[in-house]
């Protein structure tokens, strides 16, 4: 059972992406963007970190999803929708992308973090569980609350998007 449900949550996170990736309309990336972050919460959720995927629902989806459809609402100009694109953009991507893969992989290699050592502190540990508990009983109103907003939020402005796509039509039309 538990292997569908990753198996969906892959599909849904990585056709997601894919969509926020080749999108031409902005909105519409924006939108699949914070379906894909909503699939690496479902992942938290999986490995059983409900805290993690709280966070990830309330700080990505909540505050950097919504703040760009915001943005593109707002700034909703006919020259960011037609975007031209030449080959030596996307081959300067690729090469770039690659550059910065290769810098992380080094700097992963050359950090330690396969050696025996690493990650054992004489330090008391920290009780992960006690945060999640609190976090899901005392703070989930506050949770549902911040959750509600935003959700709110985001069809306000997909019925803006809306409207204004109807008000162009018509006056096309007219």
């Amino acid at each position: 059972m538990v292997d569908a449900v990753f198996v969906g949550v892959a599909v849904l996170t990585i056709g997601s992406s894919i969509v926020a990736l080749e999108s031409r309309e902005l909105i519409y990336g924006a939108i699949a963007l914070a379906i894909s972050m909503m699939g690496i919460a479902g992942f938290f959720i999986l490995l059983d970190a409900p805290f993690v995927a709280m966070f990830q629902i309330a700080v990505y989806v909540g505050a950097v999803a919504v703040l760009v459809i915001f943005t593109v609402m707002l700034v909703r100009t006919q020259s960011l929708f037609s975007i031209n694109e030449d080959k030596g953009r996307k081959a300067a991507g690729i090469v770039l992308m690659l550059v910065f893969m290769g810098g992380i992989g080094a700097i992963v290699l050359t950090s330690g973090l396969n050696s025996p050592s690493f990650g054992k502190f004489n330090s008391t540990p920290v009780d992960f569980t006690a945060i999640g508990k609190e976090m899901l009983t005392y703070y989930s109103p506050a949770l549902i609350a911040l959750a509600l907003t935003l959700a709110g939020s985001v069809i306000g402005a997909l019925a803006l998007a809306r409207r204004e796509d109807i008000e162009q039509k018509n006056e096309r039309i007219d």
